[in-house]
């Protein structure tokens, strides 16, 4: 009944306009991407220490819908849309299910991970309302049946990244984030984030993962660059 009258104050309408849906099964299509996948080696020459792959749905500037389906998740807080975006995260995410060995041969995993959404500082929480990597790993845990932990929480207050060069943006993230007490550290985590302009972010969470005893860390983000 509650949703009957939400739909009729604030009715549904797709990211191109059409009514009764948040997004059509024609905007799936195109949502549903050519995948990004970065491993480590590429991850290394890009300044990246730490993060061993970033796997993502799609290349941001390649992908106009997809942009307006997660600034209109984001910053419209159309949780709808991020649900979503949750589901087609989790259909990418089989991409993690192998991993590249030495003699660039795929090895399947014979273990789950565990998904940890990267955090939001307090302060952006509170004005935004919600933490978008909490809904996206929600989903892709509830798909694939994988834990979802909050290990990390941000220290300190890093700003806006938007118009930052990477180094700048490394720099900015440095010592940002920290575990949080009595968490119990797995051997494989997945960060999950809507976005990953330099991998910056992703690699800073990893750095304080593996300082605390993870051995492996990887990204999963809806779109890349």
């Amino acid at each position: 009944m509650l949703q009957i009258f939400l739909d009729l104050l604030f009715p549904r309408r797709s990211l191109t306009g059409e009514d009764g849906a948040w997004v059509t099964e024609a905007e799936l299509r195109q949502l549903q991407s050519r995948p990004v996948i970065l491993e480590t080696a590429a991850l290394r020459a890009q300044g990246l220490e730490c993060v061993d792959r970033i796997v993502a749905v799609a290349d941001y500037d390649a992908a106009p819908l997809l942009h307006r389906a997660v600034h209109t998740f984001k910053y419209k807080k159309v949780r709808g849309i991020g649900e979503v975006l949750g589901g087609i995260l989790a259909e990418t995410s089989s991409l993690l299910d192998a991993e590249v060995t030495e003699n660039y041969e795929l090895r399947i995993k014979n273990y789950d991970p565990v998904l940890c959404p990267v955090p939001l500082h307090w302060r952006r929480k509170f004005a935004r309302g919600f933490n978008q990597a909490d809904v996206l790993a929600d989903e892709v845990g509830r798909s694939r049946g994988w834990e979802v932990q909050n290990l990390l929480k941000r220290t300190r207050w890093t700003g806006s990244q938007v118009g930052r060069h990477r180094r700048e943006r490394l720099i900015g993230v440095n010592d940002a984030f920290a575990i949080r007490p009595r968490m119990k550290i797995p051997e494989h985590v997945i960060l999950v984030d809507d976005l990953s302009t330099t991998g910056a972010t992703l690699d800073a969470c990893a750095k304080v993962l593996k300082k605390s005893g993870v051995k492996k860390v990887e990204g999963l983000v809806i779109a890349l660059g």
